[in-house]
């Protein structure tokens, strides 16, 4: 491979891009047509019965095709978004953006898995785990003030950030010895590094989340159009300080980037595969607000798939990936380990892969049915089905040790 990327602001500059995902995986794809991989054996065949149910998933949901795009807000529930409407109505268009953003914000990056044993409880007695769970608590505590130093705001300032204790989100999402839940200190981390990033960032009018409103609209709106990679670049650049520093070029902390030896560059990208997974779903999650104050998206599509439990899962239970050592299967994995690194950049190419299968038996072009909509439909809920289908518990086929900072 021809080596670019020789100095430190190229190569951060490539791997801050959907791009560098969408490349660096395909690299890894490649590996696997051949047969050379060294954890994983590929069956381009199966992809058709992927595709088709997913397909026949989606024309079960979705009879009109009118899929919403694939982001936090689908795991609120109407009767919240209903009630953060109503509350928000008041409020001029811009406001009403920087507060879904800090709302969408603070609930992604508050995302990771939870565990299979953990659960909330909200005040009407409704029970939900995994990312609605999550996503219900996390939208209840910043209704209540949790994450604002005045208590009253629907808003999250970067003051009560840096103040968040293991004790407050202990509270926040119900935490006891019976209902564990996975990450917790590392979430406490993340919140606190995010209210770091906000306050030192000089371009934010208010030192808060939802800022990067004004960030994006100032450095990369025009026309009253925004390009979907340049709203990651937005969030890779603002926000790739909070991440717990693994990797890093010229003291930069990459983020979701790991390492596999099949990527041979020789320059400051040797052997590395970004993901940016929880960016890249928080850009997903970040698009409705800036849509609702009339900017249009451009090139959707250049995001790329999210390499995580549900994605994945689905390749691996309907066989179009099998592990060489199917002994694997049944061990707990690191996020480093070039078995899980394998796994997740295979799942980016897979999509894009399935997605234009998945269009065309929908008679919609990959531009009329972008990957925001195949994952909704779509493939992440046709993982959570299957694996449902498959174990009691509908967990995933692979267990991985998670920190609560990337999936």
């Amino acid at each position: 491979m021809e080596q670019l990327y020789s100095t430190p602001s190229a190569a951060l500059n490539y791997l801050r891009s959907a791009m560098a995902v969408r490349e660096r995986c395909r690299l890894i794809y490649d590996y696997a047509v051949r047969g050379e991989l060294q954890h994983f054996i590929l069956d381009e065949s199966k992809l058709a019965s992927v595709a088709e149910r997913v397909t026949g998933l989606i024309r079960r949901d979705y009879p009109t095709l009118a899929i919403p795009y694939h982001s936090r807000w689908r795991h609120f529930g109407e009767r919240r978004t209903s009630k953060l409407t109503s509350a928000l109505s008041t409020l001029s268009a811009a406001d009403r953006a920087r507060t879904k953003l800090d709302l969408a914000i603070v609930s992604v990056l508050l995302d990771a898995g939870a565990g299979m044993q953990w659960r909330y409880t909200d005040l009407q007695g409704e029970v939900s785990s995994r990312s609605e769970g999550l996503a219900r608590a996390s939208f209840d505590a910043i209704f209540r003030g949790d994450f604002s130093n005045s208590r009253q705001d629907i808003s999250v300032d970067a003051e009560r950030l840096l103040g968040i204790t293991e004790e407050d989100l202990t509270a926040i999402f119900q935490v006891t010895p019976e209902n564990p839940l996975v990450g917790l200190e590392g979430r406490v981390s993340l919140m606190r590094a995010l209210g770091a990033a906000v306050n030192a960032q000089p371009l934010f009018p208010e030192k808060r989340p939802g800022a990067i409103y004004d960030y994006v609209l100032s450095k990369y709106v025009e026309d009253q159009e925004l390009f979907a990679a340049e709203l990651l670049r937005a969030v890779l650049d603002l926000y790739s300080p909070i991440w717990p520093s693994r990797l890093t070029i010229n003291s930069e902390n990459l983020g979701d980037v790991w390492r596999h030896s099949a990527i041979k560059t020789g320059d400051l990208t040797h052997e590395l595969i970004p993901f940016h997974k929880l960016s890249q779903w928080l850009t997903y999650s970040l698009l409705e607000p800036f849509i609702e104050c009339d900017l249009k998206i451009v090139e959707l599509n250049a995001l790329t798939g999210l390499p995580e439990y549900r994605n994945g899962g689905l390749f691996l239970d309907l066989g179009v990936l099998r592990p060489r050592d199917l002994t694997a299967l049944t061990k707990s994995h690191k996020v480093h380990e070039e078995f899980i690194v394998e796994w997740r950049a295979l799942t980016v190419t897979l999509i894009d892969q399935v997605a234009p299968l998945i269009s065309s038996a929908l008679g919609k072009s990959p531009a009329e049915f972008p990957l925001a909509c195949v994952l909704e439909g779509g493939t992440w809920k046709a993982g959570r089905e299957v694996a449902r289908e498959l174990r009691s518990d509908g967990g995933p086929p692979l267990v991985i040790e998670s920190d609560g900072t990337v999936f």
